[in-house]
C-alpha cells in the first residue's frame, strides 16, 4: 500500500539562491551585455583599419587594371603617340590621376594635364610598362605557351596574321567545331589568339579546356602561313645564333613555341628557354612601344570612418552602454519571473504525482515552450492515469477469467473426494476441458506478454496467401458447420506475404473464430485476400451482430467483450483480438476493424509483401 500521508514540500520546493534559474538568467544577460559593449567598442576601434584596408585593396585592384590596359596598348602599338584617350578613360573609370613618363622623364600622357598642378613624380613609379618584361604580380595576362612568360602574349609582332589569312583559318576552325559537335562535343568552340590565329577548344573530362581533338583534326590550323613561316624562320635564326654563342647545338622551332634538337645532341632546356626569350624580345622590339613609367595618383580623398573616438563620442558610447545594460537586466528580470512561475507550478504538480495523486494537472497558458511542456505534462499525467486504470482492470480481468475454470475443477474434485460424484469418463472429460480452457488463457497471456515486450520470435518466409486461407478454412470447417455458418475463401490473383507460418495462421484463425462465434446460424464468413500498394490485405467478413460505433475503438483491447455480462457462452478469453494486433505489429503490419450493427463486421489484416 502506498503512503498517502501529506508530505512537507516547503523545503524541497525552495531552490538555493545560487542555483536559481532567475539568478542564472540575470548573470547570463549581464555577461551578454558586457560582451556586446566590448564588441561594440572593438568594432569602433577597428573600423578605421578596416576601411583603410579596403581602400588599399581597391587601389591595388585599380593599379592592376590600369597596368594591364596600358600593357595591352604597348604590346600592340609601336609607340605611345595615341595613348592619351586610353589614359583619360582609365582615369575616369578609376578616379585616379594616371601619368605616363618615358625613360628620359618626358611626359607621354597625363590625365590631369592642364587641369591640375604640374605632375611631380615620386621617387618610385607605380609600375614599369614594358611588354617585353611583364610584372607577374600586376599582369592579368596568361602565358601564351611559348615558354617566354616575361613577354606579354599580346605582343605578336611579325606573327600577326593578315586579314585574309585570319578569315580563312577561322572558317576552317568553324568547320572543325561543326564536326566535333556532330560527334557529341557540344562545348567545342573557337578561340582567337592575340595574333589572330584561331584554335579549337574542347573540354576534357577534368573540366579544363584543351586545344584540338584528333577525331576532326586538320593540319590547316597548325601549319604556319607564309608570313608566320617567315617570322618563325627569323626567330629560329636568332635563337640558333644565341645557342651558338653559348656553344650549344641548334634547334628547330615550331609555331606553338615548342622545339626539337637539330642534331642528336640536344641543348639544355633552360638554355633554349633563355635564348628563346632573348630572341623574341629582340624580334618584337620594333613592334612594341618603348618602356615607360606608370604613375597612379591618389583619387583626391582620404579614408573615412562612420565614427571617431572624440571625448564626446566616448561619453556617448558609455551612456548607451549603461542604458543597454539597465534595459537588458530589467527585461531579463521580468522574463525570468514569468518563466519561473509556470516551472514552479510544474514542479509542484510533479511532486503531487510522486505522492500518488495521478489526477493532477497544470494550467496551459500561451503557446511557448513552457506551455508545450505543460501540455506534455498533462498528457503524461492522463496517460499514467489511464495505465493505472488499465492495470487495475487487467488484474481484475485475469482473476475473473481464471476463477471460473479453477472453481469448476476444484468443485468437481471436492465432490469426488467427498464421494458425491464418481470419477467416470464424462467427469474426467469435463475436467480436462476446464484445464484446456485454463491452459488456453495462460497461453494467450504468454503470447500477448511476449509480443508486447518485443520478445516474440518470428521466422518469416514467403507464403502463398491462398494456401494459408484454405488451410485455415479447412481447420475451422467443423466448428463452422456445428454453428451453421458457411465458410468462403476468395483470392484475387497470386498474393504473397512475408510472415511466420504459425503466427499468420494464429492471427487469421483468431479472426475467423471470432467471426464464427458472432455469426448466427445460416450466416456466412468470407476470407478474402488481395495485393494493395505493396502489401498483402486479408479481410475476414461476417454477417453477424456487428459492433456498436462506441465499442469499435476497444475491440483490440485485452479482455474486451461486447457483452457487458462477460458470459463465456458468447465469447472467448477476450485476448484473441489483442494478440492479433500485437502479432500484426511484430510483422510490421496493421489490423483494423469496420462494422455496421446488425449487419456484420470486417477485420482487415495488412502484412508486407516479400
Amino acid at each position: 500500500m502506498s503512503d498517502s500521508r501529506p508530505r512537507d514540500t516547503s523545503r524541497t520546493t525552495s531552490v538555493p539562491l545560487g542555483r536559481s534559474l532567475l539568478i542564472r538568467l540575470l548573470a547570463v544577460s549581464a555577461l551578454v551585455s558586457v560582451c556586446s559593449i566590448t564588441a561594440t567598442a572593438w568594432v569602433v576601434l577597428q573600423t578605421t583599419a578596416v576601411v583603410l584596408s579596403r581602400e588599399r585593396g581597391q587601389a591595388l585592384a585599380d593599379d592592376a587594371r590600369v597596368y594591364d590596359t596600358l600593357m595591352g596598348y604597348a604590346a600592340t602599338h609601336p609607340s605611345w603617340s595615341g595613348v592619351r584617350p586610353t589614359v583619360d578613360r582609365l582615369a575616369g573609370s578609376t578616379g585616379h590621376r594616371v601619368v605616363l613618363l618615358g625613360k628620359d622623364g618626358r611626359t607621354l600622357a597625363d590625365s590631369a594635364a592642364g587641369r591640375d598642378r604640374p605632375f611631380q613624380p615620386p621617387q618610385k613609379a607605380t609600375a614599369v610598362i614594358d611588354p617585353l618584361a611583364v610584372d607577374s604580380e600586376l599582369s592579368r595576362s596568361t602565358d601564351d605557351g611559348s615558354g617566354t612568360e616575361r613577354i606579354d602574349p599580346r605582343a605578336v609582332g611579325p606573327f600577326k596574321l593578315s586579314g585574309e589569312d585570319g578569315v580563312r583559318l577561322r572558317r576552317t576552325a568553324s568547320r572543325m567545331v561543326v564536326c566535333l559537335r556532330g560527334l557529341g562535343v557540344r562545348q567545342a568552340h573557337v578561340q582567337v589568339m592575340p595574333g589572330g590565329r584561331p584554335r579549337v577548344v574542347v573540354p576534357n573530362p577534368g573540366g579544363t579546356p584543351t586545344a584540338g581533338d584528333q577525331r576532326c583534326a586538320t593540319t590547316t590550323l597548325t601549319d604556319p602561313t607564309p608570313s608566320e613561316a617567315k617570322a618563325l624562320s627569323a626567330l629560329t635564326t636568332l635563337v640558333n645564333a644565341c645557342l651558338a654563342r653559348r656553344q650549344a647545338d641548334g634547334v628547330i622551332l615550331a609555331l606553338d613555341g615548342s622545339w626539337e634538337p637539330r642534331t642528336r645532341h640536344a641543348p639544355p632546356a633552360s638554355t633554349v628557354s633563355s635564348c628563346l626569350t632573348t630572341s623574341r624580345s629582340q624580334q618584337l622590339a620594333p613592334y612594341v612601344a618603348p618602356a615607360a613609367l606608370m604613375y597612379v595618383g591618389s583619387p583626391g580623398r582620404t579614408a573615412t570612418t562612420f565614427f571617431d573616438l572624440s571625448p564626446a563620442n566616448r561619453l556617448r558610447i558609455a551612456g548607451w552602454a549603461a542604458a543597454v545594460l539597465v534595459m537588458t537586466v530589467t527585461v531579463t528580470t521580468l522574463a525570468g519571473i514569468r518563466l519561473v512561475k509556470p516551472l514552479r507550478a510544474l514542479t509542484g504538480a510533479a511532486m503531487r504525482m510522486e505522492a500518488g495523486t495521478v489526477s493532477t494537472r497544470v494550467p496551459v497558458r500561451g503557446g511557448d515552450e513552457i506551455a508545450r511542456l505543460s501540455a506534455a505534462f498533462n498528457a503524461m499525467a492522463q496517460r499514467r492515469e489511464q495505465l493505472e486504470s488499465a492495470r487495475r482492470n487487467m488484474t481484475s480481468d485475469i482473476a475473473h477469467e481464471l476463477r471460473t475454470p479453477v472453481s469448476n475443477i476444484r468443485g468437481w474434485l471436492e465432490a469426488v473426494e467427498d464421494g458425491i460424484a464418481s470419477p467416470d469418463a464424462e467427469l474426467v472429460a469435463s475436467l480436462l476441458g476446464q484445464a484446456l480452457q485454463l491452459q488456453h488463457i495462460i497461453d494467450d497471456l504468454r503470447d500477448l506478454s511476449a509480443a508486447e515486450a518485443g520478445a516474440l520470435r518470428l521466422a518469416p518466409e514467403p507464403l502463398e496467401v491462398a494456401e494459408v486461407l484454405s488451410a485455415i478454412a479447412l481447420a475451422n470447417h467443423a466448428t463452422a458447420a456445428a454453428a451453421g455458418v458457411a465458410l468462403t475463401v476468395v483470392t484475387e490473383g497470386h498474393v504473397l506475404v512475408m510472415a511466420d507460418p504459425v503466427r499468420i495462421r494464429q492471427m487469421v484463425g483468431n479472426l475467423m473464430s471470432n467471426a464464427i462465434r458472432h455469426t448466427p446460424a445460416g450466416g456466412s464468413v468470407t476470407l478474402s485476400a488481395r495485393a494493395c500498394h505493396g502489401a498483402a490485405v486479408i479481410d475476414v467478413t461476417d454477417i453477424g451482430t456487428g459492433i456498436p460505433a462506441d465499442d469499435l475503438p476497444h475491440v483490440f483491447d485485452r479482455f474486451w467483450r461486447a457483452e457487458k455480462s462477460r458470459s463465456r457462452q458468447s465469447g472467448g478469453s477476450g485476448l484473441g483480438l489483442a494478440i492479433v494486433r500485437r502479432l500484426a505489429e511484430a510483422h510490421n503490419g496493421t489490423v483494423t476493424a469496420t462494422s455496421t450493427p446488425h449487419m456484420g463486421s470486417t477485420f482487415t489484416l495488412r502484412l508486407p509483401h516479400p
